[in-house]
C-alpha cells in the first residue's frame, strides 16, 4: 500500500475553498494528490489558492451552474493530465430563504435549497461520469450528504427542503453505484453531523443547541465536529484504499445517530 495514497492522482473538490472542501483539499494534497476545486466567492479563491499552493488550482465557479464541473474536470485533464476522482461538497442552507418545517416552506426555499444541494450534484456527478466513460478509465465520486437525512433533529434542525435533498444524494448515489459498477466507477457518500463550518455558524452560536450537542456528539468530549474529522475519510473514498467498496454511507457524527441529546 502507497504510503501516500492519493499519489499521481487528480482530485476534482466541488466548493473546495472554504470549510470542509478546504479542508479535504489540503489533506488530498498531503496525501499525495493533485486538486482542482472551485468558489464563488473572488476572496476565497484567492485565499484558497494561496493555502493549497502549486498542487492545486484554485478557480471562480458557480456549482449551481450546469458546466461548473465539466470547466473543473477540463483543467484537471489541461493541467495536471487526469482526473480521477470527484468530491462533491457544495450546498448550503436554505434557512433564510424560507426553508423550514413543511407547512412554513417557502416557493423559494424549496427550490433554492433544492438547486444549491442536488442540483449541483446531478450536474457534477453527471460530467465526471461522461469523462471516466469516454477516457475509458475507473473512478470514483464522494458526495456529501448529512446525518438529517435518515436522522432528524425536529427541536433545532428542522429545515425540511434541505433534509429532503439530503436524503436525495444517498438515494441518487446508490443507484447511480448500482448501475456503473460493472464500469468500475464506484460511489460512495459521507454523511457528517454538525460541523463548525460557516454554514452552522448560527447553530455553533447557539447556546441551546450546544448544550444539545454535548450528548448528542458526545464522542471526544461531547463537541461539535471540526473539518479535519471528515479528511481521513474523505481521503479513503477517494483513494484506491477503497477500491473495492461502492454504494455505501458513511457518517462522521460524533456519536449522532446512536445518542439522543439532550432535550427540553
Amino acid at each position: 500500500m502507497n504510503e501516500l495514497p492519493l499519489e499521481d492522482r487528480v482530485v476534482v473538490i466541488v466548493g473546495g475553498t472554504t470549510g470542509l472542501g478546504l479542508s479535504a483539499a489540503k489533506a488530498c494534497i498531503a496525501a499525495g494528490g493533485k486538486v482542482v476545486c472551485c468558489g464563488r466567492s473572488l476572496k476565497s479563491v484567492e485565499s484558497a489558492q494561496q493555502v493549497l499552493g502549486q498542487s492545486a488550482l484554485v478557480l471562480s465557479a458557480d456549482a449551481t451552474e450546469s458546466d461548473c464541473a465539466d470547466r473543473l474536470i477540463a483543467v484537471a485533464i489541461n493541467s495536471f493530465h487526469g482526473f480521477d476522482a470527484l468530491y462533491h461538497v457544495a450546498g448550503g442552507s436554505g434557512r433564510k430563504f424560507g426553508d423550514g418545517p413543511l407547512h412554513e416552506l417557502t416557493d423559494e426555499g424549496i427550490e433554492l435549497t433544492q438547486r444549491l444541494n442536488l442540483t449541483s450534484l446531478l450536474y457534477s456527478n453527471r460530467a465526471a461520469v461522461r469523462s471516466f466513460l469516454a477516457r475509458e478509465v475507473p473512478g470514483t465520486i464522494l458526495n456529501m450528504s448529512s446525518v438529517l437525512a435518515f436522522s432528524p433533529s425536529p427541536q433545532f434542525f428542522a429545515t425540511h427542503s434541505y433534509a429532503a435533498t439530503k436524503a436525495a444524494v444517498i438515494g441518487f448515489s446508490k443507484s447511480c453505484a448500482a448501475y456503473y459498477a460493472p464500469m468500475n466507477i464506484r460511489f460512495n457518500v459521507v454523511a457528517p453531523a454538525l460541523m463548525e463550518t460557516p454554514m452552522s455558524t448560527r447553530a455553533v452560536a447557539d447556546n441551546a443547541i450546544q448544550a444539545f450537542i454535548k450528548n448528542k456528539q458526545p464522542l471526544d468530549g461531547g463537541r461539535v465536529g471540526a473539518t479535519e474529522d471528515l479528511d481521513s475519510a474523505v481521503v479513503y473514498f477517494l483513494s484506491n484504499q477503497s477500491r473495492f467498496v461502492t454504494g455505501q454511507v458513511l457518517a462522521v457524527d460524533g456519536g449522532w445517530c446512536v445518542s439522543q441529546g439532550e432535550m427540553k
